[in-house]
């Protein structure tokens, strides 16, 4: 074992700042729809780790992902970041898809339940954020992580900023 790499992984993406750009002029939902479409570029991170947008409904988004060797951890399983993130991103997203135009948002925390192991052998698996509370200035939203035979991976909930102009 010489602890070199064997493995190799190429990938694009699109200019952030288009997406962002259009955040400014168009509802939430219109900007998610065009990303799920691919009229507007996904965010690098969703490229970076595989993540594809499935559907977008007010207050509910689905992301997909398929498990592979480069979201592994040492121990062989996909790292707790990876969940992490796309739970993040659906809980972000729902909340997204419920705001108006020029209207942002952030995370403030996300608490992460991780229920079973995922791995290459896991398949495509989704990810369904849902709003629980939208305010003025917050809101509340979860997701839940699940493969096909919609057995629950982790969840997640989320307070949410949300940053009006």
């Amino acid at each position: 074992m010489t602890g070199e790499p064997t493995r190799q992984r190429t990938y694009t993406w699109g200019d952030p700042m288009e997406s962002a750009a259009e955040v400014r002029t168009s509802a939430g939902i219109e900007v998610l729809r065009a990303i799920a479409a691919g009229r507007l570029p996904a965010a690098p991170i969703a490229r970076t780790l595989g993540m594809g947008l499935e559907s977008v409904e007010p207050g509910e988004v689905v992301f997909t992902i398929e498990p592979a060797e480069f979201h592994y951890n040492p121990i062989g399983s996909v790292h707790g970041g990876v969940y992490a993130t796309i739970l993040d991103s659906a809980c972000g997203c729902a909340v997204h898809s419920m705001l108006p135009a020029g209207v942002g948002y952030t995370s403030l925390d996300l608490t992460v339940k991780f229920l079973r192991a995922m791995t290459t052998g896991t398949g495509v698996v989704r990810c369904t954020g849902t709003v629980t509370h939208l305010g003025g200035r917050t809101a509340l939203a979860e997701a839940r992580l699940t493969d096909a035979d919609d057995r629950l991976l982790a969840t997640a909930t989320s307070s949410i900023l949300v940053i009006r102009p």
